[in-house]
């Protein structure tokens, strides 16, 4: 696929493996998981076409009082791999954030994958909104400069709503929330962060808030040649009525 796509394919491994109840032996499943990751990824591959990446989870159906991948398991498999660690957004307690692991975890990694959706209570994959979450890990990568070496893949699913509006919001929405970084005053706060003077640093950040980043993202779309505003959705009506229609 990275070949013919001309760009890295990123496989991500996540592996539901743990335990109802209470184990007794915690290190035998994860020296096993070691020993089956390192028969995984022992065929090099090109890494112009594939970069593999690892992803550790809280806990899963089934799997409520151990989990072998976890977040610790992984972090350090990836650090001793050197293969990518993805940070997804729904395998946290609902309380935490990836914001503040993203620049954590880059200065012992190359890259990083992530795994963007929005987490409700403990289910992870429903459809991404520009909110405080998505606009934070935005602004994390930009001001941070992490861009270049961020690979971000969307995961999210709602079959109460059309599936390609589904992921047409979410898609918008990733890129609104990077938009929306990128038309920070960044060199200023960081001027204001540098001097020490967070009296600015806190003028200037909720100044950001009410700039017409809305102008700067319809411009952008008519310039790509894509539906500005809630046009696109006439496009997924339409779509509804003739494609998907034929398959009930």
């Amino acid at each position: 696929m990275g070949r013919a796509l001309g760009s890295p394919c990123v496989t991500n491994f996540w592996i539901p493996d743990g335990m109802k109840d209470t184990p007794v032996d915690r290190n035998g499943p994860r020296a096993r998981l070691v020993e089956a990751l390192d028969a995984v990824f022992k065929e090099p591959i090109n890494p112009a076409f594939n970069r593999d990446s690892v992803e550790g989870k809280l806990f899963g159906i089934g799997l409520e009082s151990f989990t072998v991948g976890s977040h610790e398991f992984y972090l350090g498999y990836a650090l001793t791999r050197r293969v990518l660690y993805t940070l997804d957004t729904g395998h946290y307690h609902p309380t935490e954030t990836i914001t503040d692991k993203i620049s954590a975890i880059f200065p012992f990694v190359p890259e990083i994958l992530l795994h963007v959706s929005r987490g409700v209570r403990w289910d992870s994959d429903h459809v991404v909104i520009l909110n405080d979450d998505l606009e934070a890990i935005a602004q994390e990568l930009v001001r941070g400069r992490y861009l270049d070496r961020t690979h971000i893949g969307l995961d999210y699913f709602d079959a109460s709503i059309n599936r390609v509006a589904a992921w047409t919001i979410g898609v918008r929405n990733m890129l609104k929330a990077l938009l929306e970084a990128l038309v920070e005053p960044i060199e200023q706060l960081r001027a204001a962060e540098e001097a020490g003077d967070y009296t600015a640093r806190l003028a200037l950040l909720e100044e950001a808030k009410t700039l017409p980043f809305g102008a700067v993202w319809d411009y952008y779309c008519e310039s790509s040649g894509v539906p500005v505003g809630d046009a696109w959705l006439a496009d997924v009506r339409r779509y509804e009525r003739e494609v998907l229609s034929a398959r009930a």
